[in-house]
C-alpha cells in the first residue's frame, strides 16, 4: 500500500470518527498526532485542512452531481470517501484523477456497500470530466 493511500485511509478514519463525534475533523487530527507513536503522513494533515477549507464547495458539487442522492442518504464512509475524492479531483493538481478516483474505489470496495464502489466511480468520474467547468464562486 502507497504512503498516499494510507494516508488516504487516515483522512477516511479522521473524517468519519469527526463526523460520528460532532467534533471539528482538525481536533481528532489533534488528538490523533498526540496519542500516535508513529509519524504521522504530512499529506493527513495536508487533505484534512484543504477539505475544511473548502467543505462547503466540495459538498455543494457532490450534492449536485450524485443523482439523487444527498450528502445525509449516503452512507457515512461513502460521503467521507466522496468529499475526500472531490478536493482531490478539484483542487489538487499533482495527483491524477484516474489514480485518485482508482484508489477511492478500492477503499469503498474494502470499507463500505457493495453498491458504493460502482456509485463513488460514476460520482467521481462525472466531476472530473466537467472540472473545467465547475465555478468557485
Amino acid at each position: 500500500m502507497s504512503a498516499r493511500t494510507r494516508a488516504r485511509k487516515r483522512v477516511l478514519d479522521i473524517l468519519y470518527e469527526a463526523e460520528m463525534r460532532a467534533t471539528p475533523p482538525e481536533q481528532v487530527l489533534a488528538r490523533t498526532i498526540e496519542d500516535s507513536t508513529d509519524p504521522l503522513n504530512e499529506y493527513v494533515p495536508f487533505l484534512i485542512s484543504g477539505i475544511g477549507e473548502k467543505k462547503s464547495i466540495i459538498d455543494e458539487t457532490i450534492e449536485t452531481y450524485s443523482q439523487e442522492w444527498s450528502l445525509d442518504r449516503m452512507p457515512m464512509v461513502d460521503r467521507e470517501l466522496a468529499r475526500i475524492g472531490v478536493y482531490e479531483i478539484l483542487f489538487q493538481d499533482d495527483v491524477p484523477d484516474a489514480v485518485v478516483i482508482n484508489e477511492i474505489i478500492e477503499l469503498a470496495s474494502s470499507l463500505s456497500t457493495d453498491e458504493s464502489p460502482a456509485f463513488l466511480n460514476g460520482l467521481l468520474g462525472k466531476i472530473s470530466s466537467i472540472k473545467h467547468r465547475i465555478s468557485f464562486d
